[in-house]
């Protein structure tokens, strides 16, 4: 069994509740396939890079789980039937998901690395 993330965005005009039956279709297609879902996170409501079926925005939902390779293709199924999900994207792993970025020192981010630079010589 592999380590797979997928992300797939859902029509902000869905209501919580169709929102919600909807992850929990997706994460019990999962666990029926013998794939466990290690990690579950709705991301909520964003802004869109680009307009997607004419939507602007969308519900952002994460999910990091274990499965075989024949799984992944049965979610991707279910994924295309569904009207309700805009966009989807699923990839295999090779590590775990790194920690949250709260986890990291804040001194750690965002300090430019030193660089060292050659001169021209002429």
């Amino acid at each position: 069994m592999q380590l797979y993330e997928s992300i797939f965005i859902i029509r902000p005009s869905l209501s919580d509740d169709d929102t919600n039956k909807l992850i929990e279709k997706m994460k019990d297609l999962l666990e029926k396939a013998g794939a466990p879902v290690l990690i579950l996170e709705n991301w909520g409501k964003k802004k869109l890079a680009y307009e997607i079926k004419r939507e602007r925005r969308g519900t952002f939902v994460y999910m990091h789980f274990k499965a075989a390779g024949n799984v992944v293709g049965e979610l991707e199924h279910a994924y295309r039937l569904e009207d309700s999900v805009l966009k989807f994207l699923t990839v295999r792993l090779e590590h775990p998901p790194a920690a949250k970025p709260e986890a990291v020192p804040p001194s750690a981010m965002g300090q430019p690395q030193p660089r060292e630079f050659e001169r021209d010589r002429v």
